[in-house]
């Protein structure tokens, strides 16, 4: 008995309720979480730095009677200066584009997601070169044994070291350790850090990132899960992680201060992000000569380096 076909009683149309974007998850750009940022209502201006070794030194004195107390001062620096550079990126919705749009696809929305992706990449790049490599930090140490050595490194020494290198020199105690992907799950497995949570009753699946900064004695461990696409437009797809396979171990103050250190500050400038700096400003307009709406994305940032001594980068630590 005939039938009709599968063809015959259904044409394929797009889904309504699905479509399938690589949007990475923002929680996976580290940029803005590790340094605090700083708003300042000049794009490029300069800023005060103590001389921390006026602060350490032990200049009080037994006071006698009748007589004047020891006294002092200290200096400051105010040569240090930021640039914040505009980073923008846009995608155009032509109107012949838009009138011919399916559900569940949303021009405006998807635009946005775009450009902002864009900026927060090119936003944690940055934050890469300006933070996360060697020749920025007062110590770059590679260990002789490589933390995916299981048998014999030791990565809870190491770190203790990287602690006590920066309090000892600063007065500091580091409270964020930022660790690229696959020294993370290096860690998860490594026997020492696992023998160790299990006096803790805490060795129950995988190793957490609450539980190694408990481990180390840290405030916070950041891991750096963004990724980027190495090769050009019409090459062959190539990924990687934005990170490499490095650590930091850092004094961040936990917020902007004058008188508080940190081994980085993020300058925003205010004049774009709608006046708030701390944000992707994203708006659109009209391009008349291009029949089409433009989306765009903006920050102005600077990645600075304020105190390489708050610092300790372990370089290439697993392989």
């Amino acid at each position: 008995m005939p039938q009709p076909t599968a063809t015959q009683v259904h044409t394929n149309g797009p889904l309504t309720n699905i479509s399938v974007a690589y949007i990475q998850n923002q929680t996976a750009f580290i940029a803005a979480r590790i340094f605090p940022i700083v708003t300042v209502d000049k794009k490029s201006d300069t800023y005060y730095q103590y001389t921390k070794n006026d602060w350490f030194r032990d200049e009080a004195k037994p006071r006698a009677p009748s007589t004047e107390s020891a006294g002092g001062g200290y200096n400051m620096d105010s040569s240090p200066s930021y640039n914040c550079k505009r980073n923008a990126f846009h995608k155009d919705i032509d109107d012949e584009i838009r009138a011919n749009f399916d559900q569940p696809l949303n021009p405006d929305r998807d635009a946005t997601e775009f450009v902002t992706q864009k900026i927060l990449l090119r936003q944690e790049i940055a934050w890469t070169t300006a933070y996360f490599t060697t020749s920025v930090w007062g110590t770059d140490l590679t260990p002789a044994n490589l933390w995916s050595d299981y048998a014999s490194s030791d990565p809870i020494g190491d770190v203790r070291t990287g602690i006590r290198t920066i309090l000892a020199t600063t007065g500091h105690k580091p409270n964020k350790l930022v660790l690229g992907y696959d020294v993370f799950t290096k860690l998860q497995d490594h026997p020492d850090i696992i023998d160790r949570l299990k006096y803790t009753g805490d060795a129950k699946g995988a190793v957490t990132r609450a539980q190694l900064a408990a481990l180390f004695d840290i405030e916070t461990v950041e891991v750096c899960e963004a990724i980027k696409a190495t090769n050009n437009e019409g090459e062959t797809a190539v990924y990687d992680f934005v990170q490499g396979k490095h650590a930091l171990l850092v004094y961040a103050a936990p917020r902007p201060s004058l008188m508080l250190p940190s081994g980085g500050y993020i300058f925003a400038w205010k004049g774009i992000s709608g006046g708030l700096g701390q944000s992707v400003g994203v708006k659109k307009f009209r391009m008349e000569n291009l029949t089409s709406d433009r989306v765009e994305a903006e920050y102005a940032f600077d990645q600075k380096l304020v105190a390489s001594d708050m610092g300790y980068f372990f370089a290439s630590v697993v392989s």
